[in-house]
């Protein structure tokens, strides 16, 4: 060792006998026997030996590295702690355990899907995560996309600071959804220079922040680069202007009529038919009338160069013909008010009633079911999708499953969840997951009794419950809490069903239960019982995220 502590430099680097480091790396590299004449030991054991005391000794003698700066500590967080019962209860919904009770797979509650309403809910009540468990909250975003806009916001400066020392979790960092620092919006000269310099996460997160301080502002602020930009993220700066979408964005909507991308002008264009009173959608409405109304269906002969820039697609999908395409598209881009004057004040259940001529029909419903999605206009989806309880073929416009959930998505929450009710209650469960879907969680009373009174009418049946899989698990998320104890009573049911299976038919309640397929009991009960097992705690799990009341 020398003066101050420290190991010699020289004297790490030799080994006994003083063989340098390199002369045992080239001895092992060339073969001991072929470097016994340069001084190196001649053995493989002895080699072995020096190299291993060698390799001590230089380790001995190293410099320890100094110590790199120390983070700033991250900056307090003044919102509330959830909670301790709550905090437990995340920690338990993180972890992914089921929620105690055992027995067969599939009768305790999946715990990873509750973990979303858990985090929503302490969102609601502005809580703040808890320190010890931001590491696993950021492990658990990383994994499941659909968990980061609550997860990163209830995880706030806390789990961004901690984004920037760890590589993995850099996603933090580039989300738009509460995941970046963003300067205010009210502040120009920051937001101009991070819409400069930033990256482009960083810009669309920049432009959501201003267009939700000011609409107007976000166009802009487009306004400035658009002529630099990357036809990519043109198209998704342009997207973004959906949310807030008013009149004041029509000049720079039709100014981006003529970009030089198609997917940008498609996309300007869309967005302007769904303002009403845009020059474009005046456009399109008298196109559209010229082709519409009570005297027939007679669709455009070509699509010129006026129909192409306001967003006509000239070339049709295979299998589709020219003229249907054309008049597809302008009915659909044309204001809906446009038609009540042409069919001589008709409402819209009496605009669909008309006989349409020719095979159009078809076409000109499908165009108005897309027309009333873009639009948002609940009168015309209310009587496009006609009654519920009717044969889905029957209906006015569309019996496409997918298509009436959009259509539903116009409807008040009452109006839609009271359609999806009459839908359940008069073609049962098999195809109304995708229309479930769309209603608003917890489910109203309504909707809840339908899909209860539709399991217990599948099970009576003999049905088995996977059969029901995807509305069982809505079902778990969805249901009010408070369905539970009328599923308890169902439980019994399918208990004691199934024991009067198991007991034959000449046990009491034989009969009955031969009527239902021999087992299916057993897999309700076990569905039943894992329901009522999540909805209990559903209920538990959000009276721990209450706010303690004062005194």
């Amino acid at each position: 060792m020398n003066g101050n502590g420290h190991g010699d430099e020289h004297g790490a680097g030799q080994a006994p006998g003083g063989e340098a480091w390199e002369e045992l790396v080239s001895a092992a590299l060339l073969g001991t026997e072929r470097r016994r004449g340069s001084g190196a030991t001649g053995s493989p054991q002895a080699l072995l030996d020096a190299a291993a005391v060698a390799a001590v000794r230089r380790r001995a003698g190293l410099r320890p590295a100094e110590a790199g700066p120390r983070p700033e500590p991250a900056a307090p967080d003044p919102r509330p702690a959830p909670p301790d019962a709550a905090r437990r209860r995340l920690a338990q919904l993180l972890a992914g355990r089921t929620g105690g009770g055992g027995g067969r797979r599939g009768s305790a509650p999946d715990l990873t899907e509750l973990l979303p309403q858990w985090l929503a809910a302490a969102v609601r009540h502005g809580y703040r995560a808890p320190a010890a468990q931001v590491p696993a909250l950021l492990d658990a975003a990383k994994a499941r996309t659909d968990l980061r806009p609550q997860a990163l916001a209830l995880a706030g400066g806390r789990g961004r600071w901690l984004a920037r020392l760890n590589p993995e979790w850099r996603f933090a960092l580039r989300s738009g959804a509460g995941g970046g620092e963003l300067p205010a919006p009210d502040d120009p000269a920051a937001v101009a220079r991070l819409w400069q310099e930033g990256l482009f996460a960083e810009r669309v997160a920049l432009l959501g922040a201003v267009r939700a301080h000011e609409a107007a502002a976000a166009p802009l602020l487009l306004a400035t680069t658009w002529s630099t930009e990357r036809a990519e993220d043109r198209l998704m700066f342009l997207d973004s202007l959906r949310s807030g979408l008013s009149e004041a964005d029509e000049p720079f909507l039709e100014q981006a009529l003529g970009d030089r991308s198609r997917n940008v002008r498609a996309t300007a264009a869309e967005l302007l038919s769904a303002l009403v009173g845009s020059a474009l959608a005046g456009r399109m409405a008298e196109r559209a009338l010229a082709c519409v109304g009570p005297e027939g269906v007679v669709p455009p002969v070509a699509c010129d160069a006026g129909m192409q820039r306001d967003g006509v697609v000239e070339r049709p999908p295979a299998g589709r013909g020219e003229r249907a395409w054309w008049l597809g598209q302008l009915v659909e881009a044309a204001p809906l008010s446009c038609w009540r004057e042409r069919f001589a004040g008709l409402d819209p259940a009496g605009i669909l009633a008309l006989p349409v001529a020719e095979g159009w029909a078809e076409e000109l419903h499908a165009a108005w079911c897309r027309a009333a999605v873009r639009q948002r206009d609940p009168l015309w989806s209310k009587a496009l999708l006609g009654s519920a309880s009717a044969p889905p073929a029957a209906g006015p416009a569309t019996a496409s499953l997918a298509e009436r959930a959009k259509l539903l998505e116009t409807l008040p929450e009452e109006e839609r969840a009271a359609w999806v009710a009459e839908f359940v209650r008069a073609h049962g469960l098999s195809e109304a997951f995708q229309l479930l879907g769309v209603c608003v969680v917890p489910w109203a009373a309504e909707l809840g009794d339908a899909v209860v009174d539709a399991l217990d009418s599948a099970r009576s049946a003999g049905s088995y419950p996977w059969s029901f899989s995807g509305v069982m698990g809505l079902a778990e998320r969805c249901l009010d809490p408070a369905a539970a104890d009328r599923l308890e009573s169902l439980l019994s049911v399918a208990l004691a069903a199934e024991s009067a299976g198991a007991s034959g038919p000449d046990a009491p309640g034989g009969s009955a239960a031969a009527e239902v397929t021999p087992g299916a009991e057993a897999y309700w009960a076990e569905a039943f019982q894992r329901l009522v097992s999540t909805l209990r705690l559903r209920a538990t799990m959000l009276a721990e995220l209450a706010p303690a009341r004062a005194a």
